[in-house]
C-alpha cells in the first residue's frame, strides 16, 4: 500500500521537479526518498514514463536505471 499523498493520486511515476528526475513508484527503492519529494512539495505525477520524458526529466539511477547523468 503506498503511504504518498501530495500530488500523487494513484500514478505510477513521480516526478521530482526539483531535480527533474522521474520515479517508478512499483519498482521504488529507499534511495529514490519518495516521501521527503512529496513532503517538499516536489512531486510530480505521470500516468505514463514517456509523458515525463517527454517534458525533459530523466530516469532515477536506482529505480529505472539508465540515468543520464
Amino acid at each position: 500500500m503506498r503511504r504518498y499523498k501530495g500530488n500523487m493520486n494513484g500514478e505510477r511515476y513521480c516526478g521530482n521537479t526539483n531535480t527533474k528526475e522521474v520515479h517508478d513508484l512499483d519498482n521504488e527503492t529507499e534511495n529514490c526518498q519518495i516521501d521527503e519529494i512529496i513532503q517538499a512539495g516536489h512531486d510530480r505525477p505521470f500516468n505514463y514514463l514517456s509523458d515525463a520524458k517527454n517534458l525533459g526529466y530523466d530516469n532515477c539511477h536506482w529505480c529505472l536505471g539508465n540515468s543520464t547523468r
